[in-house]
């Protein structure tokens, strides 16, 4: 039996490992496990940064690790202690965004200003019970290749962004995104995909009901464009 499965079959053993970990009420590790473990268990390629005013909620009994030329900016929170956390090779984690495990950002990766990505979520069913003491579910979050996410937008436990694409400022993505695709608004609509045939980016009309005449509105990110162009056929007169 492995040194992890009789810690986690022992209650007691278990709790007392915890504490000597994390000071009770708190997800920060003591100073201890910062200095003299997480640098030997935790990977960190070559070149890459964590900036001193980050906060590394990141404990030495899940997994944590940065790719080269990796980084993690100022005010920035990673916690790695309901699921491990994974950072590509030149990807940035951008000032007061936050990775709460599961979560892995592929290579190239850009999060902007207070991004969240959140591999947690509470348990909230029983009514009788506050929310905080309820158990916790995790889903796996992944970013694909490439992919840059806006400031301020939220990425939901479960949900997998494609290789290339990109999260408008703000939006809040419940749904897995495609490669190639650039998304906004809460809940995140698509709103333009690549076009392998005509190498343009072309928007996406939304399908939902829309007011006799008019047009879908669609929020134009900072990415290539190439509007269609929308005809509009008025019936003869009498």
């Amino acid at each position: 039996m492995s040194l992890n499965a009789r810690i986690q079959g022992n209650p007691r053993l278990k709790k007392l490992v915890h504490w000597l970990l994390i000071p009770a009420g708190q997800a920060r590790p003591r100073t201890w496990v910062r200095w003299l473990v997480n640098p030997f268990v935790h990977q960190k390629g070559r070149g890459a940064r964590v900036s001193a005013k980050a906060r590394m909620d990141v404990l030495p009994f899940r997994s944590f690790a940065m790719g080269a030329g990796a980084a993690v900016e100022a005010f920035a929170v990673v916690n790695n202690g309901v699921g491990d956390v994974a950072i590509g090779a030149n990807s940035l984690v951008g000032i007061g965004s936050v990775l709460i495990g599961p979560v892995v950002l592929e290579d190239d990766v850009i999060l902007a200003q207070h991004v969240v990505c959140s591999g947690l979520n509470h348990e909230f069913r029983d009514v009788q019970t506050p929310i905080r003491l309820q158990p916790v579910q995790t889903k796996p979050i992944r970013i694909g290749a490439g992919s840059w996410i806006g400031a301020n937008a939220v990425i939901t436990a479960g949900v997998s962004v494609g290789r290339q694409s990109v999260v408008a400022g703000g939006a809040v993505v419940t749904k897995d995104v495609p490669d190639c695709c650039v998304v906004g608004g809460n809940p995140a609509k698509i709103l333009r995909r690549f076009n392998p045939a005509s190498g343009e980016w072309q928007r996406e009309w939304r399908s939902s009901v829309q007011p006799s005449g008019a047009r879908s509105a669609a929020v134009t990110p900072d990415a290539p464009s190439a509007d269609t162009p929308v005809t509009q056929h008025h019936p003869k007169k009498p």
